[in-house]
């Protein structure tokens, strides 16, 4: 059995899952002689983690950010969530770390742990994982040398990553394992397909409060420009829910439903959606999808100029061409969404071509048991002899990485 307990931290909801989906996988994992690899996992998350066995030390989940305004208005609470964890972290030794996506916190946190650790001379020396690659290939790509820094392992969700870090970061072990989209609504090989309802519209505003509070108002508007049909939101959250029935009008049509994510995309036409992973469940269910982001005008500007990929919606980067239509900032109104809409509810011949273009995307992520991979390698990293030299060069001071810890 690996020595020392596992320390864990996911901070959206989307991460929550994935890390309870690999805790699950770890436990479920054996050494050679037989006896459970991994027993005890604390960190911070959320529901779904703690339901899988992680202890909690901070919920996490409903403190998601984007971008510097979100990050600057929550900087003093994330700092102080940043060094209690640090200092957890410092008083039980994990023998393992494992950081799932959060990137601007879990970056930081990782350099963090490599200068204390490199402090104790050897008496503590943790494997550090990182469980989902940032975006790095489509802004800022110098991350990557950090990543190479600190990392003993980073495990990828798409097929191309692994070659775009062997020719920048030869060191920094990459491994892909796959989607868990093709774990979690697993298809029949005769299940027949959905019946959907031809004038239901799926409305995914975000996980997050920012990006409901900036795409629900012009998703409630967007409702009221396309007449005769049903629109059916889903939200994650009971908080997120009640903050969006706060903002709609007194005749409107839309019902709000918590989770149901699965059925609610098997059965409705289309979906509008923020441009985030749900994008990915939309395509995995073949279900036509306008897409839109929207972000502060300060955030937008930095991102403008940082972004080097032509989409931001993951099966149109896939693609490499807009499968899904993109509406970003100023473009997205409700007049170009109701647009995009009406369009693919009216034109059979448009959502045909659509939804077989999504569902040709995802055959292309492999095959499903991406925790299952994802533990085997966590397995072989462990099984290894202890870190080398790779990661002893000294490391920016800690107080300068909690600075930016968020």
């Amino acid at each position: 059995m690996n020595e020392g307990p596992v320390m864990i931290l996911a901070g959206e909801p989307s991460g929550d899952i994935l890390a309870a989906e690999l805790v699950t996988a770890l436990a479920q994992s054996s050494s050679p002689s037989g006896a459970p690899s991994f027993e005890h996992f604390f960190g911070a998350g959320g529901p779904s983690m703690r339901q899988s066995g992680v202890e909690i030390l901070h919920e996490l989940t409903g403190m998601s950010v984007i971008g510097p305004v979100d990050v600057a208005r929550r900087y003093f609470q994330f700092r102080k969530i940043f060094f209690d964890l640090l200092s957890a972290a410092e008083a039980r030794r994990p023998s393992l770390v494992i950081l799932v996506d959060f990137s601007h916190f879990n970056h930081r946190f990782a350099a963090a742990i490599r200068q204390r650790a490199h402090r104790t001379q050897g008496a503590w020396n943790p494997k550090i994982v990182k469980y989902v690659s940032p975006q790095v290939w489509a802004s800022r790509p110098g991350r990557a040398r950090s990543m190479e820094r600190d990392l003993d392992l980073l495990l990828c969700l798409f097929p191309f990553e692994p070659a775009w870090y062997a020719a920048r970061t030869p060191q920094l072990r990459v491994r892909y394992v796959g989607h868990p989209v093709l774990d979690r609504y697993p298809r029949a090989a005769t299940q027949p397909p959905p019946e959907r309802i031809r004038n239901q519209v799926v409305l995914l505003p975000g996980s997050r409060e920012g990006e409901l509070r900036r795409h629900w108002p012009v998703m409630v508007e967007m409702t009221q420009r396309i007449p005769h049909t049903q629109f059916l939101a889903v939200l994650p959250t009971q908080s997120l829910l009640d903050r969006a029935r706060l903002q709609l009008p007194r005749d409107t049509s839309i019902r709000l439903q918590v989770g149901g994510l699965a059925d609610a995309l098997r059965q409705s036409r289309i979906a509008v959606a923020s441009t985030g992973s749900v994008t990915m469940e939309c395509a995995y269910f073949g279900i036509p999808t306008v897409a839109l982001y929207k972000t502060s005008f300060l955030t937008y500007i930095i991102g403008k100029q940082l972004v080097s990929v032509r989409h931001l919606a993951m099966p149109n980067i896939l693609a490499e061409r807009e499968v899904m239509p993109e509406f970003v900032q100023g473009e997205a109104t409700a007049d170009n969404l109701s647009a995009a809409a009406q369009a693919l509810l009216s034109d059979t011949e448009r959502w045909s071509a659509m939804h077989e273009a999504l569902l040709k995307i995802t055959a292309s992520l492999g095959a499903p048991g991406a925790s299952q991979r994802a533990a085997t390698f966590i397995q072989e990293l462990m099984d290894e002899s202890p870190p080398t030299s790779l990661h002893s060069p000294p490391h920016p001071p800690v107080g300068a990485v909690a600075k930016e810890a968020s």
